[in-house]
């Protein structure tokens, strides 16, 4: 059973989690990457191997899709992997009491898997990016309602503007026609299982930050802010979790490249991730 802090308020959290993800960082030095990181193509696919059971320890699998357009910046499934899932991983395991998966070395689990393949329904908690490039097949529908209402958990990140939304917006209701998106409330358990979060940073690409004069907004006028919707059941539980207008993922991965980048974003991009898997794994 997952074990949990009082919740604290969001700017008084910020400082805590600044200062506790300064020492974290510190005592893993060695597993950290300085300077630019692999991210993407370059980066071997890591699938799960046959029969692999870790007796259902916490872990993120990253969701494999065809890509049908693209988007600047964007590397389509690759987007933000794999360092964003290891990340976040490791601050789960030193931010709370969750288990999680491991390998041999000690080093976070973490696994690529499409739609269709059976180890999706070994994943408690599957994150895609770039996903206003995704099409899905009609089998991958079927599988992704499947692993949904079976009590599967979805967060798609870092996809900007209008056009994005509207292909993801389309793709999504293939999978889940009869519930609508909804724009998640300040008030909604998700933005308070370990940390009050008011505000759902928005959070740019790192190389964009720099050559934009450091402003967050990615694509302009057409994401002026960050979004923070999602798709619910009948009983509530979110199912799909979509921030849509900014890169939290890129809070995580690149916590190491840059300091400035790393003050601004990560603790708050942290306060949002703890809370996603904490509900993910308590709803």
């Amino acid at each position: 059973m997952t074990t949990m802090v009082a919740r604290r308020p969001f700017r008084w959290a910020v400082m805590v989690l600044t200062v506790a993800l300064g020492i974290a960082m510190a005592a893993t030095a060695r597993a950290q990457r300085w300077g630019r990181i692999p991210e993407g193509y370059g980066v071997a696919v890591r699938r799960m191997p046959e029969g692999f059971s870790d007796g259902g320890l916490f872990t993120i699998c990253k969701l494999q899709y065809q890509s049908v357009r693209s988007e600047w910046l964007g590397m389509g499934w690759a987007t933000d992997y794999p360092y964003a899932a290891i990340n976040l991983t490791t601050r789960v395991s030193e931010m709370t009491k969750t288990p999680v998966s491991r390998d041999a070395r000690g080093e976070p689990n973490y696994w690529v898997v499409s739609a269709s393949d059976p180890n999706l329904f070994k994943c408690p908690f599957v994150m895609a990016a770039d996903v206003g490039t995704l099409r899905f097949s009609q089998v991958e529908v079927l599988r992704m309602r499947e692993y949904l209402l079976k009590g599967g958990f979805l967060w798609v990140d870092d996809f900007w503007g209008s056009a994005a939304w509207h292909y993801w917006s389309q793709e999504i209701k293939r999978v889940l026609p009869e519930y609508k998106i909804f724009d998640i409330p300040p008030e909604h358990p998700i933005r308070h299982m370990l940390y009050d979060v008011k505000t759902v940073p928005q959070v740019t690409a790192i190389q964009a930050w720099r050559g934009s004069g450091f402003s967050t907004a990615e694509r302009g006028a057409d994401s002026p802010h960050a979004n923070f919707r999602g798709i619910a059941d009948d009983k509530g539980r979110i199912l799909v979790l979509m921030s849509h207008n900014t890169d939290l993922a890129d809070s995580w991965e690149r916590e190491s490249e840059d300091r400035e980048f790393f003050l601004q974003f990560s603790p708050q991009g942290y306060a949002v991730g703890l809370n996603v898997v904490l509900y993910s794994l308590t709803h």
